[in-house]
C-alpha cells in the first residue's frame, strides 16, 4: 500500500466515510480494514482501538479546518476582517460537511460528541495555539497573551454555535470580531 502515511490516511479516510454513512456504533474496525485494503491487525496496530480511531479522525478533520481557517486569516490585513472570515469560513464548510454533522448530531448514536465537548481537548487545543500564532506571526505587534486568550475564547464560542445556531452566521461572524479586536485593543 505504500508509506506509512499512506496507510494510515487511507484507514482514516476509510473511517471518516463509514463514520458519515453508519454512525459511530455502525463502523466496525474489520469495515475500515476491508476498504482501505489492509487487515484488520493493521487497524488495532495503527490506532489502538476504535475511539482511537475515531479521534484520529476528528482531529485530522480539525487539521483541514485550520488549513482553511489559516488561508482566510492570511487574505486580510485588518484582524476584524480576518477574524470575520475566519469564522465564517469555518461555519460555511461546517454547514456543508457530513463528518462533522456526523458528530455534532449524533448520527448513529451521539458517542463523538465528547470529541467536540467534554473530550476536546486536542481540538481545542490545537486550534487556539494555530490561530494564535498565525495571528501573531501575521500582526507581531499584538500583546502574546491577550491573542492567546481571546484564541481560545473565539473558537469555544465557535464551537458552541455550531452545535447551538444563535442567529445568523453573518451577524455571529461579525461579533466574534467585534470581541477579538476590542479584547488585543485594551488588553494591548
Amino acid at each position: 500500500m505504500g508509506t506509512g502515511r499512506s496507510v494510515r490516511e487511507s484507514l482514516l479516510d476509510a473511517a471518516a466515510s463509514l463514520l458519515v454513512e453508519r454512525g459511530y456504533r455502525g463502523v466496525r474496525m474489520r469495515d475500515v480494514a476491508a476498504a482501505a485494503g489492509v487487515s484488520r491487525q493493521t487497524v488495532y496496530n495503527e490506532f489502538g482501538d476504535k475511539w482511537g480511531l475515531a479521534q484520529a479522525v476528528v482531529v485530522r478533520d480539525n487539521e483541514r479546518y485550520l488549513d482553511g481557517i489559516d488561508a482566510a486569516l492570511s487574505a486580510h490585513d485588518d484582524l476584524y476582517s480576518a477574524v470575520t472570515a475566519a469564522v465564517m469560513y469555518t461555519l460555511e464548510t461546517s454547514a456543508d460537511d457530513q463528518l462533522k454533522k456526523a458528530v455534532l448530531t449524533g448520527a448513529g448514536g451521539d458517542e463523538l460528541l465528547p470529541l467536540l465537548t467534554t473530550q476536546a481537548e486536542p481540538v481545542l487545543f490545537t486550534a487556539s495555539a494555530r490561530i494564535a500564532e498565525h495571528a501573531l506571526r501575521h500582526w507581531p505587534d499584538l500583546d502574546r497573551d491577550a491573542v492567546t486568550e481571546i484564541a481560545d475564547a473565539a473558537v469555544r464560542l465557535t464551537m458552541s454555535h455550531l452545535m447551538l445556531p444563535s442567529g445568523p452566521p453573518e451577524r455571529f461572524a461579525d461579533f466574534v470580531a467585534r470581541m477579538v479586536t476590542r479584547y488585543v485593543a485594551v488588553k494591548g
